[in-house]
C-alpha cells in the first residue's frame, strides 16, 4: 500500500468513525437522561394513584422506547468498524478492552434488554411494585453501560493497569482494578451522565412547552415541565463545575489538548482564556489579529489557580519528539479551540434558559409565557450541541494518538483496507443513517406531538401497541 493509498484509507477510516459515532451519541443521552425522568414519572404514580402520572409516564415512555431502540441499532452498526477499517487498533487494545466491554455486553447491556422488554409487556401483567421496579432496573442497566464503556474509552485517554508484551507488542491487562479505578473514568462518567439527565430533562421540557402553547393537558404537561426544571437547572449547574474540574485531569494527563483549546503556543503563567479570537490558529501564525481575553482565567481552569502555568504548544511538541521521535503532535487546533467553546457556551445558553423556567414556574407563569415556550421547544437543541461538541473536544484534542502515547491513529487502520473498500462502507453507512434519522425524526415528531393517550377503567391506558402503548 502506498503512502498516499494509506493517507487516503485513514482519512475515510476517520471519517466514517466520526460521523458512525456522532450520529450514535445523538441517542445515547437521551436514553441515559430519559429512562429516570420516565422512571419518576411512574413512581410519582405508584406513590398517588394519580392517573394523569400513569398517562405521562407512557406519553414519554414511547418517546424513550423510540430512542432506544434506533440507538441500539447504531450502536451495532458503529462495532463493526473495529473489525472493518480498525483491525490493529483492536488487536492492539482487544485484551485491554476485554474486560469492561464483556462486563457491558454480559452485564448492563443484558439487565437494560431484559428489563425493557418486561417494563413494554408486563403493563396489566406483572404487580404494580414488580413492573416499577423494572423501569428502575433499566435505568440501573443503561447507566452501568455507559460507564463500562467510558472505562474502556477512559483508558485510551489515560492508559493504566497495563503492561505491552514484549513477544506481541501488544497490551496487556495486568490490574483490572486500575483499570476500573481509572481517575480520568470517573471525570468522564460524572460529566456524561450529567450531560445526559440534561439532555433528558430539555427534551422533556422542550415537549412540554410545546403543549402547554396548543392548550392540551395543561395541568399535566406543567407537571412534567416542573420536572424538567427540577432535574435541568442544578444539573446543569453542576455540569459546568464538574467540566471545569475535568479540565485540569486533562492538564495534568493531556497538556496538548488544554495547549490547543485555547491555542496557546507559548507556555505562561497566569495564562488567559479567550473568550473569542481570529487567527492564531496555526505555527505560522500564531498570534491572534482580534481577541478578547480574561486574564488568568486558563491557568485556573488547567490548575485551579489564578497564577498556574500552562504548557505551550510548541514546548509539549518538543516533549512528545524527544519521547516519541520526530512528527507533528499538535491536533487541529481551530477545532479543539471552537469545540471546547461551543460546548462550554451552549451549555451556559441552557442554564439560562431553566433559570428562567425556574423562575416562571415559581411565579406559575409556565403555561402563560409563550416566548419562554418557544425558547424552551429550540431549546431541545443545546444539549445535543454541547454533546457532540464535547465529544469532537475530546477524540479530536488528542491526536496524532488514538491510544495516548501508546498507539498513533495512523498506526491503528486495518492494514489490508483499500480505498475502494473505505469509499463503499462509508457510502453505505451514511445512506443508513441517513434513513434512520428520518425515521427518528418522523417517529419522535409524531408521537411527541400526539395528546397523552386515555386510560381505561382499571387504570391501564387504552393503547397496547408496543410504541404506542
Amino acid at each position: 500500500m502506498s503512502l498516499a493509498t494509506a493517507s487516503t484509507v485513514l482519512e475515510l477510516s476517520r471519517w466514517q468513525f466520526a460521523l458512525t459515532t456522532l450520529y450514535h451519541f445523538l441517542f445515547v443521552p437521551l436514553t441515559l437522561g430519559l429512562a429516570p425522568l420516565v422512571a419518576v414519572m411512574q413512581t410519582q404514580w405508584y406513590r398517588t394513584g394519580d392517573e394523569t402520572w400513569l398517562r405521562l409516564t407512557r406519553f414519554f415512555g414511547t418517546l424513550f422506547i423510540i430512542n432506544f431502540a434506533i440507538g441500539a441499532a447504531t450502536g451495532i452498526v458503529q462495532e463493526f468498524q473495529f473489525g472493518m477499517n480498525w483491525s490493529s487498533f483492536s488487536k492492539f487494545v482487544g485484551d485491554v478492552f476485554g474486560s469492561p466491554l464483556a462486563m457491558e455486553g454480559l452485564a448492563a447491556f443484558f439487565l437494560e434488554s431484559t428489563f425493557i422488554g418486561l417494563w413494554i409487556f408486563g403493563w396489566g401483567r406483572l404487580k404494580p411494585k414488580v413492573h416499577l421496579a423494572t423501569v428502575w432496573l433499566v435505568v440501573v442497566g443503561t447507566w452501568l453501560s455507559s460507564t463500562f464503556i467510558l472505562i474502556a474509552n477512559s483508558w485510551m485517554q489515560h492508559p493504566v493497569g497495563y503492561k505491552i508484551n514484549a513477544a506481541t507488542g501488544r497490551a496487556q491487562l495486568d490490574d483490572i482494578w486500575a483499570l476500573l479505578g481509572n481517575g480520568w473514568a470517573w471525570w468522564a462518567i460524572a460529566h456524561t451522565l450529567l450531560a445526559a439527565l440534561m439532555t433528558g430533562s430539555f427534551l422533556v421540557l422542550g415537549v412540554s412547552a410545546w403543549h402547554l402553547a396548543r392548550g392540551r393537558a395543561v395541568e399535566a404537561f406543567r407537571r412534567t415541565a416542573r420536572l424538567a426544571l427540577i432535574v435541568a437547572l442544578p444539573v446543569t449547574a453542576v455540569n459546568l463545575a464538574v467540566g471545569s474540574e475535568f479540565g485540569v485531569v486533562i492538564a495534568d494527563h493531556q497538556p496538548m489538548k488544554i495547549a490547543s483549546a485555547e491555542a496557546l503556543w507559548n507556555t505562561e503563567k497566569s495564562a488567559p482564556f479567550s473568550l473569542f479570537q481570529i487567527g492564531g490558529f496555526t505555527a505560522q501564525d500564531p498570534k491572534p489579529s482580534f481577541d478578547i481575553q480574561i486574564p488568568g482565567l486558563l491557568s485556573f481552569l488547567a490548575t485551579n489557580s489564578f497564577n498556574g502555568t500552562v504548557q505551550g504548544l510548541n514546548q509539549v511538541q518538543a516533549q512528545e519528539q524527544a519521547k516519541f521521535g520526530p512528527g507533528n503532535y499538535i491536533p487541529d487546533v481551530r477545532m479543539t479551540y471552537w469545540t471546547i467553546r461551543i460546548m462550554a457556551y451552549v451549555g451556559t445558553l441552557a442554564l439560562l434558559v431553566a433559570a428562567i423556567g425556574a423562575w416562571l414556574a415559581r411565579k406559575r407563569r409556565l403555561a402563560t409565557s409563550r416566548r419562554f415556550q418557544r425558547l424552551a421547544l429550540v431549546a431541545i437543541a443545546f444539549p445535543f450541541i454541547s454533546n457532540l461538541a464535547g465529544w469532537l473536544f475530546t477524540e479530536t484534542g488528542r491526536q496524532p494518538w488514538v491510544v495516548q502515547g501508546l498507539l498513533k491513529t495512523a498506526d491503528a487502520v486495518s492494514p489490508s483496507l483499500t480505498t475502494a473498500q473505505a469509499v463503499f462502507s462509508l457510502t453505505v453507512f451514511m445512506a443508513l443513517y441517513v434513513a434512520l434519522i428520518g425515521v427518528d425524526v418522523w417517529l419522535m415528531s409524531r408521537y411527541a406531538g400526539r395528546e397523552l393517550p386515555a386510560a381505561q377503567a382499571d387504570g391501564v391506558p387504552a393503547h397496547t401497541t408496543a410504541l404506542t402503548y
